[in-house]
């Protein structure tokens, strides 16, 4: 670990987070952070992510990435560690905001995973070494993953998860924040809906309604990196049409699409592993399916 302590006023400390009110004095950073990692968006949420919200995660952070934006995210558990993993597998750049010492990890078991992101992007902390995570260091470092960005978007959380901290601390610092809804019976979803509803955050279904907010501030690298055009949708058969049609983004057993189509289990099931080889559907654990 080649530890680097960034000062306020040095070249390489980030821009954005020089305008909010409460900048830290100083950073210590594992890894490098570069002058494109200005055009970045926060992902953050729960701790314990339904299959939906980790879907979600795997697929707006996959385009995010794709697009040559960086994710910047706090290497919590959950959505933090699904959000970093999947930059990882892209090749992409991200930032972790910690809230201990670089040299006290937490939780432990993203140890290599922090060591991975050093490679591709930083591993930051306004905490000394030997530092341990209390509690009373979370909200703090939260500040600094909306301040480091412009927009954090909220996938996941209760009303009193430690992403609303990162939510409200985005506000605060007068940048874009958005939520993905979920099921209205979900508690993990009733963050994310409070902020919607009170119109602190924009709804997000996919990752067009947050580049539609930022176009302006992105548009310097979005010119660097044109999303290519969108693909016709793949051609189905009848069969597969009443599967789609019985599927949604909420998952469902194999036994209940069988029951809703009428089909038997083998038509099913051979036509679920031709809409799953189109992109159209996605196997989870347990012989459930999402529409995608």
């Amino acid at each position: 670990m080649e530890v680097k302590v960034l000062t306020f006023w040095d070249n390489q400390y980030p821009e954005l987070l020089k305008r909010i009110y409460d900048p830290p004095s100083y950073l210590f950073v594992d890894g490098d952070v570069i002058d494109t990692d200005k055009y970045s968006i926060a992902i953050v949420g729960t701790r314990t992510p339904s299959e939906y919200g980790t879907m979600m995660t795997e697929k707006l952070t996959q385009e995010f990435t794709k697009l040559g934006l960086t994710i910047v995210s706090g290497l919590a558990r959950g959505i933090d560690t699904i959000a970093h993993s999947t930059v990882l597998k892209s090749n992409g750049r991200t930032l972790a905001v910690i809230g201990s010492g670089l040299d006290v990890i937490y939780p432990p078991e993203n140890k290599s995973m922090s060591r991975k992101i050093s490679s591709h992007g930083a591993v930051i902390t306004e905490y000394a070494m030997e530092t341990k995570p209390d509690a009373v260091n979370f909200p703090r470092r939260n500040r600094i993953i909306s301040g480091v960005s412009l927009g954090t978007l909220v996938i996941e959380t209760d009303v009193d998860g430690g992403a609303m901290i990162t939510a409200n601390t985005a506000l605060d610092q007068n940048r874009e924040v958005f939520a993905l809804p979920g099921s209205v019976s979900s508690k993990r979803s009733r963050g994310c809906h409070a902020l919607i509803k009170e119109g602190r955050a924009k709804l997000v279904e996919s990752v067009d309604d947050i580049l539609a907010e930022l176009s302006f501030k992105l548009k310097p690298i979005l010119k660097k990196s044109p999303r290519t055009e969108s693909k016709p949708p793949p051609d189905v058969t009848i069969f597969e049409k009443s599967i789609l049609d019985a599927l949604s983004d909420t998952p469902s057993h194999i036994d209940v699409i069988t029951e809703l189509t009428k089909l038997s289990i083998s038509d099913v099931l051979v036509n679920l592993l031709s809409l799953e080889f189109k992109g159209l559907i996605k196997q989870l654990p347990g012989k459930m399916f999402v529409k995608l």
